[in-house]
């Protein structure tokens, strides 16, 4: 299966060399920039964004809500690394080669790349990283899988990937994420909970100055409907 998607007309190919494209016609310090973005940048903010859900997700709402929220950021870095296992008989098993070594006038940005194409690392590790914060808060997941959608990108944009490695790098860390969620969340809710109630390891799951929605509601001053003794309602 290692002719997978060689052929110079195949429209994976052809999409291959308009993304990559874009890095020929760039000047080298933004390929350089592009380079550490897609290698580093965006993997450490994913860190930062699920962090900063962690931090609000401790603050907002009632304890449950925080154990659960914990419970499913704890799964998402855990997702990540098993989609990245169930990747490796992936590789071996298509043993699709980097594209630059089958395709010539590629600008390849990072070089070292020496292993299988089929499926991307970094794209399912990626995703797996933004479906399972979005697991946990979707205004923090909305923001993590746009990341993860940027990450693809630029793979391709750095010439060692296929996008089709990376629709299968999404694909791979989506299923891993939601498919193994409701036994992952059936171990780890009770262990966060246990969590939850311990001294000082609590305040990882619970802030002391988490706010509930009824203090919010206090916070932002917002007054509660008085109902005056003989002002009926409109309807009686």
């Amino acid at each position: 299966m290692a002719g997978l998607a060689l052929d110079g007309v195949n429209p994976d190919v052809g999409l291959l060399y308009d993304i990559n494209g874009l890095a020929r016609s760039a000047p080298p310090w933004f390929d350089r920039v592009m380079g550490f973005v897609g290698e580093y940048g965006i993997m450490l903010a994913l860190v930062l964004v699920a962090l900063w859900c962690w931090w609000s997700v401790r603050r907002r709402g009632t304890a449950e809500d925080s154990v659960a929220g914990v419970a499913a950021l704890v799964w998402a870095p855990l997702a990540a690394g098993v989609a990245l296992l169930v990747n490796v008989p992936i590789r071996g098993f298509v043993e699709r080669p980097r594209p630059f070594l089958d395709h010539q006038g590629l600008e390849v940005l990072v070089a070292g790349k020496t292993d299988f194409s089929f499926v991307s690392d970094h794209s399912t590790m990626a995703m797996a990283i933004g479906v399972g914060v979005f697991v946990a808060n979707r205004r923090f997941g909305f923001a993590a899988i746009g990341l993860a959608l940027a990450e693809g990108f630029c793979r391709v944009y750095m010439g060692v990937h296929y996008p089709t490695d990376v629709v299968g790098g999404f694909a791979l860390g989506t299923a891993v994420v939601l498919l193994l969620a409701p036994p992952a969340q059936a171990l780890l809710t009770p262990l966060v909970s246990a969590v939850s109630r311990s001294g000082v390891a609590g305040r990882l799951v619970r802030s002391r100055r988490a706010v509930t929605q009824d203090q919010e509601h206090e916070l932002l001053d917002i007054p509660e409907p008085v109902v005056r003794p003989g002002h009926n309602d409109l309807a009686a």
